[in-house]
């Protein structure tokens, strides 16, 4: 059949059309025409007049019910906008001018089959982006590096200072759920101290003037224009790209200043959290280490003196070539050997040498600093979600953001109610809400957003992260003795707790 063909049977279709009739088909000379109103619309069927009217009624039907299931508004704006769906649907149902023996639910899921093609063409596409990223990463630490030798070159002489650096680092929880109803889960990681030294004199030394690396143009990262279109291509599709931006003055400062320290102390402790839907708790633990770093071997004649919280269920244990009285009665790490000094390594090495581990466990539901709360439920063509958070007095909560699972959307849910700001991530289909601060002000919060109707399990698991500045073990550097002799070095301390979303 000709394309001219169709579209003159189409364009009779209105003239012959009459009004007050309650027949739902009527036929010519050649064709039959089998149609239905939906709406404003009409659902027409063509078909010859030898074909058995009770087959086409029944094709018809099937077609009736497969036009809401994928158009949104049954309009022609809306039957517009999933015309495609709409015919890949259609043509499930109608092969080579046969009716084939399927159902709704069979015809949505051939429709949602995954393509071997479009899976290897996202494969293709993620290698490209994280070989670009590991490129990008290793070019940076060479940067780096280059920067810091130079540096240490031109001050030459001997180092002046001592300082001690302290960042503890706590990672992050998901919330797992089964079941359907009313839920609760939480998630939340990692806490950094970081110690940060002030220069002192130190006897037996020749004291220095710290001057700035001499200014120079080094290697340098440009995108290219091929770049450029990839990751708009990116954007388009959805994608969260997050570009590099050059660091203010004041940012460059902070961010040189981790690795030109001649020591750091580093602190991790890494939370694991299960929170049950229903409510309740299912595991809490918690694993720290302290390592230590050393630059330059001149130092490494050194003993630790740490102070902790006083926390019961926080068990400590130190490496084996750490003094084990000393820390038992004085909290002190210092090697067996007081002679032999600390290994040293370079400023890209985080790991460092590692003195202390400690862990804690505990099956008291108010140590964790936030729960959230999710009642779905469902109202005629809708569901209404509210979600709540609760905080905990003890940890003041900054860049919260709560990770919401949706159904597959074409657009943002509706949100009625927020209390902070939220995001919609369509191409994975999740809804965040952010909080920059959480604090005595607003320890607890809701939102309410309306999605078409969903399964209440669809909106879990529940995942959060944010930062702090609190720990649980409380651990911090008191003082960096040096075993030769000398005043020992003075240092300020940070902490700062981060997450991340897993």
């Amino acid at each position: 059949m000709t394309r001219i063909r169709i579209e003159g049977l189409l364009a009779a279709f209105p003239k012959l059309l009459g009004t007050g009739k309650q027949h739902t088909y009527f036929e010519t000379e050649n064709v039959r025409y089998v149609y239905q109103p939906i709406e404003a619309l009409y659902l027409v069927l063509v078909t010859n007049k030898q074909s058995n009217i009770l087959e086409d009624l029944e094709t018809l039907r099937m077609l009736s019910k497969l036009v809401p299931e994928y158009s949104v508004s049954l309009d022609e704006e809306g039957i517009g906008k999933t015309a495609f769906e709409l015919i890949f649907a259609f043509d499930e149902v109608i092969c080579l001018g046969h009716k084939e023996n399927v159902t709704v639910a069979q015809v949505k899921q051939y429709c949602e089959m995954e393509s071997h093609e479009e899976k290897l063409h996202k494969l293709v596409l993620q290698s490209k982006i994280n070989e670009t990223k590991d490129v990008m990463k290793r070019k940076a630490s060479e940067i780096e590096k280059s920067k810091i030798d130079k540096n240490r070159g031109d001050k030459g002489g001997f180092m002046s200072m001592g300082s001690g650096r302290i960042e503890t680092s706590l990672s992050e929880i998901s919330i797992p759920s089964s079941g359907s109803g009313f839920g609760s889960g939480s998630g939340f990681g990692g806490l950094i101290n970081e110690v940060d030294s002030f220069p002192t004199k130190s006897k037996g030394r020749q004291p220095s003037s710290a001057t700035a690396p001499p200014k120079g143009s080094g290697m340098q990262l440009g995108k290219t224009q091929k770049t450029n279109q990839f990751l708009e291509s990116l954007k388009a599709e959805g994608e969260l790209i997050v570009e590099d931006v050059k660091p203010k003055a004041g940012q460059a400062k902070a961010a040189t200043a981790l690795p030109t320290d001649p020591i750091t102390l580093t602190a991790e402790e890494k939370l694991n959290v299960t929170l049950k839907r229903d409510g309740g708790m299912s595991n809490f633990d918690v694993q720290g280490t302290l390592s230590l770093q050393i630059l330059n071997q001149e130092d490494g004649l050194i003993q630790v003196q740490i102070e902790t919280g006083g926390n019961p269920g926080i068990l400590f244990k130190t490496h084996p070539n750490m003094n084990k009285e000393l820390f038992s009665n004085e909290n002190i790490l210092g090697l067996k050997d007081p002679n032999r000094p600390f290994p040293t390594g370079p400023a890209g090495d985080a790991a460092g040498v590692g003195l202390l581990k400690w862990r804690m466990q505990s099956a008291d539901e108010s140590m964790v600093p936030l729960s959230i709360n999710c009642w779905p439920s469902v109202s005629g063509n809708e569901t209404y979600v509210s979600i709540e958070y609760e905080a905990s007095a003890t940890f003041d909560l900054q860049n919260v953001v709560i990770s919401i699972p949706l159904p597959a959307l074409r657009e943002a849910p509706s949100i009625r109610q927020i209390d902070g700001e939220w995001r919609f991530d369509s191409r994975n289909s999740i809804l965040e809400w952010s909080i920059v601060l959480i604090d005595n002000s607003n320890r607890s919060g809701s939102m309410e957003f309306v999605v078409p109707p969903a399964d209440s399990s669809v909106f879990f698991p529940i995942s959060v992260r944010f930062t702090a500045a609190s720990t649980y073990s409380d651990l911090k550097v008191v003082n960096i003795i040096p075993l030769r002799g000398g005043a020992p070095p003075k240092f300020s301390q940070r902490t700062n707790l981060v997450t991340e979303n897993y």
